[in-house]
């Protein structure tokens, strides 16, 4: 997010500058930023999937413990 606001500012002040280089630094810093954030949102999204399927695979070997109990 820090970088997406200091990107938007560099843009800004390219923008006003004329300065071109100042303005393209800005739109990089902002899809660097984007970009992080997006890797971020999926490392996130394969940890929960990988805790969601740890913990199914916990409860299908809970129940085959009980069903092994009550074959006695």
């Amino acid at each position: 997010m820090k970088d997406e606001i200091k990107g938007k500012v560099d843009e800004l002040k390219g923008k006003l500058t004329g300065d071109k280089s100042e303005e393209l630094k800005g739109k990089g810093e902002q899809a660097a930023d984007e970009l992080r954030r997006t890797g971020r949102d999926i490392r996130d999204d394969v940890k929960d999937k990988a805790n969601e399927m740890d913990d199914e695979a916990q409860r299908e070997r809970e129940a085959e413990t009980v069903r092994e109990k009550r074959s006695w």
